[in-house]
């Protein structure tokens, strides 16, 4: 009686993770291949410099998708990135003590950030396209404001401990995902939280007639996404030892990052996904231009490549919602 238990568990959690499972094989087969073409091979300068630029975007698409399982949306997250990124050329520097402060406002003001987006949500009724859109707006004219012109520094021990590699040629960066993914989603994915924000979802109409807290709950999961894109942007100026208020780079990692959570597996309209499988589809996504690099073609060809592995992942989505009357029904 045990084994038909054990194969069904096996499978019921292939199903709710196959998104995760295929963006795994597919960056897999894109970083093998950019490996096998790249001129110096499985080196641990090319693995740490692939690990600092794919981490920012994981980090990032991990944030936007904390709202996407509530069927939300948070097109601040490159906005919050950057801000970040500005506060900590201004505050992450002096000695280790100050620095170690610095760190601390610029995690705090990134959830200030997603709370706001929350509250106006939650409490103004909003929708959160709209919302975190106009909220986005402001916090890239505050960056602005800190940072009229790229320029700033960050404390260069914390820049070299976070960026370089480990004995072992371990890259850090890594280090700092696992820790990120310890520490912040595996504790929000097992707490009631985080359960809620999957049933609201899937139906928040019936979430609300079962007794889930809505508004403690979106408020938590938008804090949550503005404090993931805070370590984002301070981990891009540990990358760059500056600060730029642009708006292209908040503007290509929002939207970067909604496509990594769709091949990731997360179903934009909410219930179902992980942010693990929202990693992978980041670090496929920047695979992508490497694998552009080392083969020499024209960089134009990124978009390209990048549209048709994100339209792969949404039709393969949507074939499975088709199959099912119901996105509970997913999950039996």
């Amino acid at each position: 009686m045990a084994e038909p238990t054990r194969q069904s568990d096996w499978r019921f959690h292939f199903r709710e993770h196959f998104g995760a499972y295929a963006a795994l094989a597919m960056f897999v087969v894109i970083f093998a291949l950019y490996i096998t073409k790249h001129q110096t091979g499985w080196t641990v300068p090319v693995l740490t410099t692939a690990a600092n630029k794919g981490v920012l975007l994981a980090i990032v698409a991990m944030a936007q998708t904390l709202p996407v399982l509530t069927s939300g949306i948070d097109l601040s997250v490159g906005m919050v990135f950057v801000l970040a990124n500005c506060l900590a050329s201004h505050l992450v520097v002096g000695t280790p003590l100050q620095a170690a402060m610095g760190v601390v406002a610029v995690l705090g003001v990134g959830a200030l950030c997603g709370w706001i987006n929350g509250a106006i949500i939650v409490y103004g009724r909003l929708q959160p396209i709209i919302t975190t859109l106009a909220t986005g707006t402001i916090y890239f004219g505050i960056a602005l404001g800190l940072r009229p012109v790229p320029g700033g520094d960050v404390h260069a021990g914390l820049a070299d401990a976070l960026t370089g590699a480990l004995p072992g040629g371990v890259p850090a960066m890594l280090v700092v995902l696992l820790a990120v993914v310890l520490l912040v989603w595996v504790p929000y994915r097992r707490s009631a939280v985080g359960r809620a924000a999957l049933a609201i979802g899937s139906a928040e109409g019936a979430a609300y007639m079962s007794g889930v807290n809505i508004g403690r709950t979106k408020l938590v999961t938008y804090t949550l996404a503005g404090l993931l894109a805070a370590i984002g942007g301070l981990l891009l100026t540990c990358v760059t030892y500056s600060g730029e208020a642009s708006s292209a780079i908040g503007g290509v990692y929002t939207l970067n990052s909604i496509a990594a959570v769709v091949i990731g597996g997360t179903s934009l309209a909410g219930g179902a996904g992980s942010a693990i499988g929202s990693i992978f589809g980041a670090l496929v996504l920047r695979t992508i231009g490497d694998l552009l690099f080392v083969f020499d073609l024209e960089p134009l060809w990124q978009p390209l490549f990048q549209g048709v592995i994100l339209l792969t992942a949404v039709s393969l989505g949507a074939l499975q919602l088709l199959k099912v009357s119901n996105r509970l029904d997913l999950f039996k």
